[in-house]
């Protein structure tokens, strides 16, 4: 279970992994999601409820429960990265695939 209660993002020397592959880059993918999944079911309803920061030096940038870190965080920001990918489909007339069931492309 992951116990740091923040993460300073103006820290400087986090690890930073480049993929030179696709190849790769799916294994760091899969290697990041193992790690996330076995730190999740090892957390308790408890530890969900304390408080995590995030942090730029000395300046709070958000303070809040890890349960709505987690939710706001990561699964709110996923579905802001996929918008994003399909606005770039879009923009290069690549068709957009079925996220959550048929698209509004469909049928045009």
């Amino acid at each position: 279970m992951d116990r740091h209660d923040e993460l300073d993002i103006g820290a400087g020397g986090g690890a930073q992994t480049t993929a030179r592959t696709s190849v790769e880059l799916l294994q760091f993918l899969d290697k990041s999601v193992t790690a996330a999944q076995r730190a999740l079911s090892k957390t308790t309803d408890e530890h969900l409820m304390t408080t995590w920061r995030l942090r730029f030096k000395d300046r709070v940038l958000s303070e809040q429960p890890r349960h709505i870190m987690i939710a706001d965080g990561v699964f709110s920001h996923l579905a802001h990265h996929r918008g994003q990918l399909t606005v770039y489909l879009r923009l290069n007339n690549v068709p957009v695939p079925a996220i959550y069931g048929a698209t509004a492309d469909e049928g045009h």
